[in-house]
């Protein structure tokens, strides 16, 4: 499956969750840990928890599971490597605190907008 597949099946799966401000990030040319980095947040815990599983979900019934995870029991930022594409998936405040986007501002923004509800 391709990292543009992968991104898609995530990207949905987040947005169906009603996940908040869901960003991806091509950082290919720019650090090796991956190509793509899908960035988003819950509104409490419960639902930054949701968000992961129901990430994790949705890819395994394509048959990819994650290379590594991180955060699965209780915690504020969720990380599902799927080494061409890592997806974190942050409570509110954590992401304002860690932003991410400022740290890889060099990296180029994917359009989602055809895969996510408009509202």
């Amino acid at each position: 499956m391709t990292a543009e597949e992968k991104i898609k099946i995530a990207v949905k799966a987040l947005d169906a969750k009603r996940a908040e401000n869901i960003q991806v990030l091509k950082v290919t040319d720019l650090t090796i840990l991956g190509d793509y980095f899908i960035i988003a947040n819950g509104n409490s815990t419960t639902h930054t928890k949701t968000l992961a599983e129901e990430v994790e979900f949705q890819l395994s019934q394509q048959g990819i599971g994650p290379h590594h995870r991180e955060g699965m029991h209780g915690s504020n930022w969720y990380i599902l490597d799927y080494t061409d594409v890592i997806i974190h998936v942050f409570y509110q405040e954590t992401r304002e605190f860690y932003r991410l986007e400022q740290l890889w501002a060099d990296a180029e923004h994917v359009d989602i907008s055809d895969w996510i509800t408009k509202e």
